[in-house]
């Protein structure tokens, strides 16, 4: 699921803000009513990506969750949505 493309269908505007390194920061914004498009669409997509893992068969642990348990590094993306009126 691209994160990104979703909000741009849901009519939000994306906005580079900035880069360092390799590392690339954007700004979301948009209307409220885009907001909960975007969140119908991570909805859909979330359950349709539960769907289809439940039809596969169970998969070994990911390096992921062994470097993590093993005091590894971790890459990971958030999200994190705020509301202005």
């Amino acid at each position: 699921m691209d994160i990104i493309d979703l909000a741009r269908a849901s009519g939000m505007q994306v906005i580079l803000d900035g880069r360092i390194g390799s590392e690339i920061y954007q700004s979301v914004c948009g209307s409220v009513s885009a907001l909960e498009r975007f969140a119908a669409a991570v909805r859909h997509a979330s359950e349709h990506a539960r769907r289809n893992r439940a039809k596969r068969t169970p998969r070994k642990p990911r390096a992921k969750m062994a470097a993590a348990s093993q005091g590894g590094q971790v890459d990971s993306d958030s999200l994190s949505i705020r509301i202005i009126r």
